[in-house]
């Protein structure tokens, strides 16, 4: 019988000063811990030298999601079929997942205000909202209304969903996607990606590294606490995918041909381990992924990750530890605590190769 994996063995000490509240100047310029996934060995580097630690031949994923201004604050202006009122109050909306049409699934706060049929104004009623579900997990099924482009109006009244630990304004908003972020639909940024610039890639594709580009919408989920001790017990969010025939392709060739593919971030570890097979094939294909990868599971495509460090007793370190071992990851984290990395979305990166 396999040995049950606790949430408390994920667990470092972290000082709250190393979370970084903002990114720095240069993208580029963040420390990079690299980590020998065999041997545990640990070097220090950073990150434009990644450069030299990628091969020709090599294939670079990254998720060229696009983080939408999904956070709307709202007042609550009705309630339909329902006389007692409550309206003027402060309601926040994140949006999460587009349904079908105008309806999205998003997260209300605060939640009791936000019963079906609550009515929400955003903007002076340049757009409305109506709840018309209250899922079991606490979301909301919401649909709005307003005239004209929804993505122009949300450009307008939304503000980036920046994770709960970051509590500075960020200024310039375009910091919080990557310089390849194309297709819109994310509630948090694939934050790996964050540190390349323009001039790295090209540089890279000089070098003759192939770029094969999917997409993951990351959800807020990402950020959603493990709850049980039991780590299997934990239901993973559901997230939408798509990777393209040609993007599957440049994978699937540099494989064969005896690149490493290595993954920029968690998130496009877990689409092109969601669409692989048994012999590590990649296949195009969208849909919704609930992955999820922790110690004892096998990677059936990837080789190499590219990854920011994580929070505590989360998912994501559980993911890199099922890649690089529980033990030297554990032990490459206090050293950059020791060291002073700066650490989550906006901190320093960690090559596992």
């Amino acid at each position: 019988m396999a040995e049950v994996l606790k949430k408390s063995d994920f667990y470092f000490d972290l000082p709250e000063e190393l979370i970084a509240q903002d990114p720095l100047e240069d993208r580029s310029s963040s420390r990079l811990l690299c980590l020998d996934k065999r041997t545990g060995e640990r070097e220090h580097k950073v990150f434009t030298d990644i450069v030299d630690m990628i091969n020709p031949g090599d294939c670079l994923v990254i998720n060229d999601t696009k983080v939408i201004p999904a956070r709307l604050i709202g007042v609550k202006t009705g309630e339909r079929d329902n006389a007692e009122r409550q309206f003027g109050a402060q309601i926040e909306v994140l949006l999460l997942k587009r349904m079908e049409g105008d309806v999205w699934e998003t997260l209300v706060k605060p939640g009791k205000k936000a019963r079906t049929g609550a009515i929400i104004s955003f903007g002076d009623g340049l757009l409305t909202a109506e709840v018309i579900e209250c899922k079991e997990d606490g979301n909301r099924l919401i649909k709005f209304n307003y005239k004209g482009i929804f993505e122009e109006i949300l450009d307008k009244l939304g503000q980036m969903p920046l994770p709960p630990y970051i509590t500075h304004e960020l200024k310039d908003r375009n910091r919080y996607q990557t310089v390849y972020a194309k297709n819109e639909g994310s509630a948090a940024a694939p934050t790996a990606g964050l540190h390349f610039t323009p001039e790295l890639l090209k540089k890279l594709e000089d070098k003759g590294v192939i770029i094969a580009r999917v997409t993951l919408h990351v959800g807020l989920g990402t950020f959603r606490p493990v709850k049980e001790e039991n780590v299997l017990d934990h239901l993973m969010h559901t997230e939408t995918y798509q990777v393209l025939p040609e993007e599957a392709k440049k994978i699937n060739d540099a494989k064969a041909a005896g690149g490493r593919i290595i993954c920029v971030g968690t998130t496009s570890t877990r689409t092109i381990e969601s669409v692989a097979d048994e012999n590590g094939v990649v296949h195009a294909g969208s849909g919704d992924t609930q992955i999820f990868i922790y110690p004892g599971v096998k990677f059936k495509a990837l080789d190499c990750l590219i990854t920011n460090f994580h929070l505590p007793e989360s998912t994501l370190i559980m993911l890199v530890s099922a890649l690089a071992g529980r033990e030297n990851v554990l032990e490459a984290y206090n050293e950059a605590v020791k060291e002073k990395y700066r650490f989550f979305s906006f901190g320093d990166a960690m090559f596992i190769h």
